[in-house]
């Protein structure tokens, strides 16, 4: 039998229980020892490092296609020791993924989503090894964790882990059952976690859970706190026009003597690349391109209290920039960095790019490129308006390879899934940012979407910094009392639980 139908039916015959003694509810549980608990989480520490460690020394990266039957039997690996009894590797058309369920006999069921996989990296871009997990002086912050992965997921689920295991080993009871789904293709833009999640097997867990959340380092290196109440969409692909498939230029590269009467695939692409947006490269003007739902007033409020509370100094040093598009002021920035979806370029590769010149005209360019898209605009709205966008202007010739992506995810700041992390935050005496939706993404639309329907949230105290660029780190120890190292971010995870068992 499955476990989610034993788990209702306690459930249930508690509630009957309850009712006949005249209890309100299931409030006769006993109140959980937070202190035996962090005792352990410190008890704990050095073997619980040790997990994220190893765990960064397995790099799984799927667009190298590297270690993705190994990710996820060591994602495997790390569930059932912490406790999930039912463990399995599911198979997709791309990349397996991971599915664990974790019966406590608590009344509510809790999802999480994982992902074990990370962007690639070269290393002779960082300062210290990206696989080596080397804790290192941050000044400012404290000791830091550097590797590949360490806040870009594996730092964050790993503290949570670590929080299953200091409760078991404290002796306490754990408050919520949990449902995992953990996937190895987000860093290509998940095009087969709906494969993972609608699964009979999967849904029929998921759909008694009251949402879905994912582990993450929410504090900024002040401190403060942001509560992201959903993410944007995401499309990833290529643009690649050749001389073979256009039908002008050369089939490979030639001399670049031969311009004088060869059509060039580069420019072919350029002058494509320049139909897709406004002449600053920042008005998407794409033929029947979906429009982006106006910013809510609701989001528009809590942009404007965001905004006067984070830094745009700070903001601007960390990111290497001295203005905003068409110098807006801070607040109207922020507005449209939540409201307005991205055409960006990632990357342009055509012929010769090492030292020096070679005097080629190339057969071949591709641009790399990613599409964001704000929640009520849908993927393949968006492809298809860029395909049919692309043959009007006479660049039909010209490949469109879809390598991942989905659409945007949404919750409600009324969900029961965000109002515990308000709860747990304004407890700790922090007054935590409400954001209407990150700029970035991740697959929750699998949660929110129909059939499920669910609330879906990231959560979790700590911080780090480099996600996707050289030296990547997850805070350890920190040297500031308001931001919490990685024990604090452990403990965070244990009273978020209890919280959502209430």
């Amino acid at each position: 039998m499955h476990p989610s139908v034993p788990v209702r039916r306690r459930a249930v015959a508690a509630c009957v229980l309850a009712v006949l003694l005249g209890l309100p509810g299931l409030s006769m549980a006993a109140e959980p020892d937070l202190a035996a608990i962090e005792r352990t989480v410190t008890a704990q520490h050095d073997v619980s490092l040790k997990r994220l460690k190893d765990w960064i020394a397995l790099p799984s990266i799927a667009a190298e296609d590297l270690n993705a039957r190994e990710g996820a039997e060591y994602m495997a690996r790390l569930a059932r020791e912490a406790g999930f009894q039912q463990v399995e590797i599911l198979d997709t058309d791309g990349k397996p993924g991971v599915f664990a369920t974790l019966d406590a006999g608590a009344e509510k069921t809790v999802g999480l989503y994982f992902m074990y996989d990370v962007k690639q990296y070269d290393p002779a871009e960082w300062s210290s090894p990206p696989l080596e997990s080397r804790l290192v002086d941050k000044p400012g912050l404290g000791k830091v964790l550097m590797g590949r992965g360490a806040v870009n997921q594996k730092g964050p689920q790993a503290a949570f882990l670590g929080a299953l295991h200091a409760i078991r080993e404290s002796g306490q009871p754990l408050p919520v059952n949990l449902v995992l789904v953990a996937e190895g293709e987000e860093e290509i833009g998940s095009p087969h976690i709906g494969q993972l999640v609608h699964r009979p097997e999967v849904e029929e867990v998921l759909r008694d859970s009251v949402g879905v959340f994912m582990p993450y380092a929410a504090q900024d290196s002040d401190g403060n706190v942001t509560i992201s109440l959903g993410a944007k969409g995401v499309i990833e692909l290529e643009l690649v026009a050749s001389g073979e498939k256009w039908g002008r230029g050369p089939k490979k590269d030639v001399h670049s003597s031969l311009k004088a009467m060869v059509d060039s695939p580069v420019w072919h692409l350029v002058k494509a690349l320049d139909t897709l947006v406004s002449e600053d490269g920042n008005i998407i003007t794409i033929d029947g391109y979906p429009k982006a739902p106006p910013i809510s007033a609701e989001h528009r409020v809590m942009v404007a209290a965001a905004a006067q509370v984070r830094s745009e100094a700070k903001a601007k040093e960390q990111l290497g920039v001295e203005h905003w598009i068409g110098d807006l002021a801070w607040r109207q920035a922020n507005e449209r960095l939540v409201s307005q979806p991205t055409v960006n370029i990632e990357g342009l590769v055509a012929g010769y790019t090492g030292p020096g010149g070679k005097t080629v005209l190339p057969g071949r360019a591709v641009a790399k490129m990613d599409f964001r898209l704000v929640p009520g605009m849908k993927k393949d709205d968006a492809i298809a308006a860029l395909k049919a966008h692309l043959e009007k202007r006479g660049y039909g010739d010209i490949e469109v390879n879809v390598s991942g992506g989905y659409d945007g995810t949404q919750t409600s700041a009324g969900a029961g899934l965000i109002q515990a992390q308000r709860a747990v935050l304004e407890r700790r005496g922090i007054k935590p940012l409400l954001w209407p939706r990150n700029a970035g993404s991740y697959p929750g639309f699998v949660f929110t979407d129909a059939p499920l329907s669910l609330p879906a949230a990231h959560f979790g105290l700590g911080h780090g910094g480099g996600a996707h660029a050289p030296d990547e780190y997850f805070l350890i120890e920190s040297s500031n009392p308001a931001v919490q190292g990685y024990d604090g971010a452990v403990m965070s995870y244990v009273e978020y639980l209890y919280e959502l068992g209430k």
